[in-house]
């Protein structure tokens, strides 16, 4: 099992056109966003996760009284993941992963403020897709995972790749389909420490309008001006206490290009902490206890009470 969790903060005054600084939209954003995740391994090989997080604020600064915020409960995703392969040996490991999840919108996709207010009337208007807690629609996820350790030096190289297929929302919006790949590679300081170094791109596809759905006119989102891809290298220091870890890592945008004229990546760090731990009490017999084995001979057919084999399903024998 895993407990994990993290505090992501985004802040950004930077706007491009193309791969070039462009005239300012508005002052600037930022938002402060917590993160967990619960992980069980229901065997050996085959893991699910459930995943959400809570924005504590996105927050668009205009120039003049056109500010607009948000906070609110984002998305739940759920996330099965399976070793396709994995063999550890003394001077090394290998391991594939594949997965593939489904992200659920829990928050407000259409969340409004308002522009005009006086004794007579209110006026509102819908909050830019930036500043919604989420984008409101059900997305599939597919990942795969790599990784080669190199446990005689504290050592390792991995790389994952990631693609979320968006789906459209209620309001005729379809965000652009996001696909990433990382490459890392990690080495253990001090015992306890670590560094990880990685290099992702990502691209996003430009966004989408139902037929007979004015974007534009209505929720002021001009699906010319999104969509655009990102190199990041983002370094990692980590600490490792028994189970329990803790981390912090910053992106730092290498290259940008944009289509059209869009907000830009600037500043980004996360803190985090993760604990893992066995729900089940080990079987495995300790010295001067009794031993029951399984009458054919299963590798895991091994206990230090009666039962039977979670191999074969044969009653154990006590030697």
């Amino acid at each position: 099992m895993e407990l994990a969790g993290n505090f992501q903060h985004i802040r950004t005054n930077k706007y491009f056109a193309g791969s070039k600084d462009t005239i300012p939209l508005f002052k600037g954003f930022y938002s402060n966003y917590l993160y967990g995740r619960a992980a069980y391994g229901v065997t050996k090989d085959f893991t699910i996760s459930l995943e959400g997080g809570y924005f504590l604020k996105k927050h668009e600064i205009g120039f003049n009284s056109d500010t607009a915020q948000s906070k609110g409960i984002a998305d739940l995703i759920i996330f099965p993941r399976y070793d396709v392969y994995n063999h550890t040996a003394e001077d090394k490991r290998v391991e594939l992963t594949l997965g593939m999840g489904l992200k659920i919108p829990l928050g407000k996709y259409n969340d409004s403020m308002v522009v005009y207010h006086d004794s007579l009337m209110t006026l509102y208007t819908t909050c830019p897709p930036t500043v919604q807690p989420t984008n409101g629609s059900h997305d599939l996820i597919f990942y795969a995972f790599f990784f080669r350790g190199f446990p005689l030096h504290n050592f390792r190289l991995f790389a994952n790749g990631l693609y979320i297929k968006k789906g459209w929302n209620a309001l005729g919006e379809k965000f652009g389909d996001y696909s990433s790949i990382s490459l890392f590679a990690g080495k253990t300081i001090f015992k306890n420490a670590g560094i990880t170094l990685q290099l992702k791109g990502e691209h996003i596809a430009r966004m989408k309008a139902a037929e007979n759905v004015d974007l534009l006119g209505l929720y002021n989102v001009d699906t010319a001006s999104t969509g655009g891809r990102k190199i990041f290298f983002v370094p990692q220091l980590s600490y490792t206490y028994k189970s329990l870890t803790i981390y912090g890592s910053s992106e730092f945008p290498i290259y940008q290009y944009l289509n059209k004229s869009q907000i830009a990546s600037q500043h980004q760090f996360t803190l985090g902490i993760s604990y893992r731990f066995f729900t089940v009490r080990s079987r495995i017999p300790k010295a001067g206890e009794d031993v029951y084995m399984c009458p054919m001979k299963c590798p895991k057919g091994i206990s230090n009470r009666p039962g039977k084999c979670r191999v074969c399903d044969m009653d154990l024998i006590k030697q």
